[in-house]
């Protein structure tokens, strides 16, 4: 998607350690005008696709996902980051690799009911830990993945090779091959056709 691509350039930070900051547009300040237009890309992509619920994991993804709830006209659930303290929660372990640490995502039991389809929609994707935590209580609860969407996806990571290899049906927005720290170089892979 050429709109994020640019936005990814032109208000994105390359840090250390294949870091990409986009707080200034998509988590931390939000631009809705370009958010709207990314829920409609994935609406497009997964109109045909029985869709009953859309989840994220807080806080990165709320703002994305709840935009593509609204286009499938379906309930947004959130996975909260931390422990949970009783037996009324799904719960699975996620590696950040941003953070260099493991946390645990929860979902209330009953949020996610048995055969329900779930369309998951994230920031990023890199090493996969946070889609594949997410699937495990989706999984848990007895519900289905009907796909994955994906604002930025690091393909030089391997994330997205081992979900589509496993059969999810990911859809990234904006793509990156290869990102350069020392000479500020983003590069884009683009779909054919």
């Amino acid at each position: 998607m050429k709109l994020l691509e640019d936005a990814i350039i032109e208000k994105g930070t390359i840090l250390p350690g294949d870091v990409l900051k986009v707080n200034a547009f998509l988590n931390e300040k939000v631009d809705p005008e370009l958010v709207e237009k990314m829920a409609d890309e994935w609406y497009k992509l997964f109109k045909d696709t029985k869709v009953d619920k859309v989840a994220t994991i807080e806080s990165s993804g709320i703002a994305l996902a709840l935009l593509v709830a609204l286009k499938f006209k379906c309930e947004l659930v959130v996975a909260k980051k931390g422990d949970s303290t009783n037996n009324d929660y799904f719960t699975a372990s996620v590696f950040s690799n941003t953070k260099d640490k493991d946390f645990t995502i929860s979902v209330q039991k009953g949020f996610i009911r048995e055969d329900e389809n779930i369309l998951i929609i994230d920031d990023f994707l890199a090493n996969g830990s946070a889609c594949e935590a997410l699937i495990s209580i989706i999984k848990y609860a007895k519900a289905n993945v009907v796909g994955i969407g994906v604002a930025i996806e690091k393909e030089f990571q391997d994330g997205g090779k081992k979900l589509r290899e496993h059969g999810y049906r990911v859809e990234s927005l904006a793509i990156i091959q290869k990102m350069e720290y020392n000479n500020h170089v983003i590069v884009f892979k683009h779909k054919e056709g």
